[in-house]
């Protein structure tokens, strides 16, 4: 299956693949910096990344900053004193994290950026992320099916700091929208966390106690909601959908808690985040035409919920 996912993902950003003998020498450091590892999606991230970098022969430090840019801009400035060949960043903040990403390519560090982009072009040497848009138009149009186009229902969004946020929402809102049967009774920021998710659910329940569906930005604040609708006695009658695959969604799929989840290849584009960076490292070149690269995602539904093998890994 890795070998596989290698081969999808150099197909999709015209990377090749090394030679596994690219990894005999010892290649300096590589700075990997993401959100918070403890959240499942993000500890993938930092994983895959750190994985992949020893394995071209670098030594790799993975750091989170938990969304605060101060963090972040620290651990730039460290990755530049200990003179990281190369940062990976998943930015803190779409225009807050410009002036650290600056920092560090004025070090002459180049960063490549994951995940979340920032508002500016022409800074990082690549931004590797999901199509957010075609993720929320995938999962909006399997939520109506199971919904139908006449439904009360609520929105959980992610943090309004990160573009993806918004992407997601305007993704469902443009499929939604096309149902003049569908009423959005209530919507909150739940930041991305369960936790949010549950209690902005709960809130939202306690004013439109008759919803018929949520759809969220993303699985934790899913998972939030199905556990508001369990203690609320109502699951059984509202339809929930997620956005990650991350491996809670998956097992919450297979339950017949959650409709479904949209995978974004976070496997996929935090590996070749590194090896773009490899590459430029050694020939200067990233190896690809243009700055933002886009990778499609994935619908995980109870009918291939099971070719799901490792988490964020859907066999294809």
């Amino acid at each position: 299956m890795k070998g596989k996912r290698l081969l999808i993902a150099a197909l999709a950003v015209g990377v090749p693949l090394l030679a596994s003998g690219a990894s005999a020498q010892d290649k300096g450091l590589m700075s990997i910096i993401v959100n918070d590892t403890s959240n499942p999606y993000w500890f993938t991230e930092g994983k895959i990344a750190e994985e992949t970098a020893e394995k071209l022969g670098y030594e790799a430090d993975v750091s989170s900053h938990k969304g605060d840019t101060n963090n972040e801009s620290r651990q730039i400035d460290t990755a530049i004193t200990n003179q990281a060949e190369a940062i990976i960043l998943d930015p803190a903040n779409a225009d807050g994290s410009i002036g650290a990403v600056r920092k560090a390519v004025e070090a002459g560090i180049p960063v490549f950026i994951i995940n979340a982009e920032i508002n500016q072009q022409g800074l990082a040497e690549a931004q590797l992320v999901s199509n957010n848009a075609q993720g929320a138009a995938l999962g909006a149009q399997q939520w109506i099916k199971s919904v139908g186009d006449s439904a009360r229902y609520v929105e959980l969004k992610g943090a309004p700091s990160d573009n993806n946020a918004a992407t997601r929402s305007n993704g469902y809102e443009t499929v939604l929208s096309q149902y003049p049967g569908l009423e959005k009774v209530g919507s909150d920021v739940a930041n991305w966390d369960r936790t949010q998710g549950f209690n902005k659910t709960q809130s939202m329940l306690q004013a439109n106690p008759d919803i018929d569906g949520v759809i969220s930005g993303n699985d934790e604040m899913a998972l939030g909601a199905i556990s508001a609708l369990k203690e609320a006695g109502k699951l059984d009658d509202v339809v929930v959908g997620g956005f990650d695959g991350s491996p809670d969604a998956v097992e919450a799929v297979k339950a017949g808690e959650m409709d479904y989840t949209v995978l974004q290849p976070v496997a996929i584009f935090s590996e070749m985040a590194v090896r773009m960076a490899d590459k430029y490292v050694t020939t200067g070149e990233t190896g690809v035409d243009g700055e933002k690269q886009l990778f499609d995602c994935f619908l995980i539904t109870s009918d291939n919920v099971d070719d799901y093998t490792d988490p964020f890994v859907l066999e294809q």
